[in-house]
């Protein structure tokens, strides 16, 4: 049938004599590759988003579409019971082999790579399944292995920066004949380029350049529709494949299957952070938004709701501002409470609107309204790089002269100020049946393998990885072996020798303080100025953890693309 319920039936659409019917049941679909004259070729990829089930056990991750700006956050489908390597799973797979066709450095190779045609699930009658919508075309520009949680158990997945491209020269619909010809294995990969969008085939030409003119923005005014082509096989009309561009209330396009808008985006949150509008006193900056953020981060990395009432708001973040906020500053909770909503972070709800930007604190006292960071920014929160970098990139820009130590203990965010974390530890009851006042203590302490230790620093020679040096002690050498991601809390990392590093004690401290970090390229910066160190001894036997590093970049506060720039330039 050609409609189902008023709406068009997509395997009508995608009818083929060649093509097996497609599918989306899985979040990542791939069509199977084909053998043609210039190699192996797929047609496409099918990637679906589903927000019903985002969040839960089974997918735990939130896919960001920012359809405005032509950008897609989509993770990959390893999940917590998985026991395969992270890169193995079928979607995971797919995905990273086609990301190296889309990083190809040739317009021959582009022009093999394989398109990504992307959908959201929506809602259509009433019902909440079984409709998806036509998003767009879409190339992978980045791919990184990150952290993410479910049920309180860690496991590592890939979340992928998609572009989508722009197709308004055919008034935003894709030729199902440009797939059909792609699969066609009697056919060039140039004759089948011919059907596809103009944005594709320019992105062909010239690579990643061409992005930011092919990437899609906003709604533009309406074009004459294109004819129907024909599939040169067949001569039968195919239908295009169309992507939604619904205006919003504020006339812009906006589909998301979660999530709108560029402030979800990791970069654009630690801007943010960065450049709060802060009141000035004798020229320090108030700690007043810093602090309560601070708050609102510990409040999502403890699982409590990210939205609190004025009264308990009042009590924490008036605490809070009377220990650590200036000397000189009054204890006024009211003015983040409401002034916070300017930084596009942060939600109040249950004012009038005649009280919406205003701090009355006996108002807020009569209505209890909710406040804390936005449901948006609390489910990036949620990633524990994010919420790591988050927490670096306030100490270091607002907190950096008080006790961080003291401050993080009491929001119940300690551990963020090392890269080792807190081990967990009870005491018994205490006992004083000596004169030297002593105590029984009964310890939970994370058990290490230093067997393992010991084998990573034997690859080293006892060398420091930083500096080379090996120390000599009256019977032979001595060295360090230090966890990359800590193994106490909050960071719970493992004990594995992509965790490791072979450090002199000077170096070991400097790392696990994040007075030094090592940059994407291998580099060891300081995190103080990003001025480099030196570059990383390595050993072939001794690969590191990517992910492992780049969690500790995010303590530092420097896993962002501005301070990748800033390094390489230092």
């Amino acid at each position: 049938m050609a409609f189902i319920d008023g709406h068009p039936n997509i395997h009508h659409v995608t009818a083929s004599e060649r093509l097996a019917q497609i599918q989306l049941s899985k979040g990542i679909n791939p069509i199977a590759k084909i053998k043609a004259p210039s190699g192996l070729r797929r047609p496409c990829i099918l990637i679906r988003s589903s927000p019903w089930k985002a969040g839960t056990a089974e997918t735990p991750w939130h896919d960001v579409f920012d359809l405005d700006h032509g950008r897609i956050l989509y993770f990959g489908d390893h999940r917590v019971d998985h026991t395969v390597p992270v890169g193995t799973t079928q979607g995971n797979a797919v995905l990273l082999e086609a990301l190296e066709e889309h990083q190809g450095p040739t317009a021959e190779q582009r022009a093999l790579a394989v398109p990504l045609l992307v959908f959201a699930a929506v809602s259509r009658n009433k019902t909440p399944k079984g409709y998806v919508e036509f998003c767009g075309v879409a190339v992978i520009e980045h791919a990184e292995q990150i952290e993410q949680q479910a049920k309180g158990i860690s496991f590592p997945n890939y979340r992928y920066e998609l572009s989508v491209l722009d197709l308004s020269a055919e008034d935003d619909r894709v030729d199902w004949a440009w797939i059909e010809a792609r699969g066609n294995p009697e056919l060039s990969t140039a004759d089948a380029l011919k059907l596809a969008p103009r944005s594709w085939r320019q992105w062909v030409e010239q690579g990643p350049a061409a992005m930011p003119e092919v990437r899609r923005r906003a709604v533009r005014p309406p074009r004459d529709r294109e004819p129907i082509r024909q599939s040169p096989e067949s001569g039968r009309e195919l239908p295009p494949l169309h992507a939604s561009r619904e205006p919003g209330a504020s006339g812009s396009a906006s589909r998301t299957p979660t999530e709108s808008s560029a402030e979800l985006m990791a970069s654009v949150l630690m801007d943010r952070l960065r450049n709060l509008r802060v009141h000035k006193r004798n020229g320090r900056q108030s700690r007043h938004k810093p602090l309560a953020l601070l708050w609102g981060i510990s409040r999502v990395a403890t699982g409590r709701p990210h939205l609190a009432p004025w009264r308990e708001f009042r009590e924490e973040v008036g605490s809070l501002l009377a220990e650590f906020g200036l000397p000189e500053s009054s204890v006024t909770p009211e003015y983040p409470f409401v002034h916070l909503q300017t930084s596009r972070l942060w939600d109040v709800h249950g004012l009038p609107p005649e009280l919406d930007a205003v701090a009355h604190a006996a108002a807020f006292d009569r209505l209890n309204p909710e406040g804390g960071v936005t449901e948006q920014v609390a489910r990036l929160l949620g990633d524990p790089f994010v919420r790591s970098q988050a927490v670096a990139v306030l100490r270091e820009t607002y907190l950096a002269d008080i006790d961080q130590h003291a401050l993080l203990e009491r929001l119940g965010l300690a551990g963020y100020e090392s890269a080792g974390g807190i081990e967990d530890s009870t005491e018994d009851h205490a006992r004083e049946t000596v004169p030297a006042a002593r105590r029984t203590v009964t310890s939970s302490r994370v058990i290490r393998d230093t067997a393992l230790t010991a084998k990573v620093k034997k690859l080293h020679g006892d060398r420091c990885q930083v500096c080379a040096l090996q120390l000599s002690t009256r019977f032979g050498t001595y060295s360090e072996a230090a966890h990359i991601r800590g193994l106490g809390r909050p960071h719970n990392g493992p004990d594995e020798q992509a965790n490791l590093l072979v450090l002199c004690p000077n170096h070991h401290v400097q790392f696990d303080t994040l007075a030094i970090y090592i940059d994407t390229e291998g580099t060891v910066r300081s995190t103080a100025n990003n001025s480099p160190i030196g570059p990383l001894r390595k050993h072939p036997a001794h690969p590191l953890g990517e992910a492992h590093l780049r969690y500790h970049r995010a303590l530092c506060g420097r896993d962002t693309t501005a301070h990748a720039n800033e390094g390489e330039t230092s």
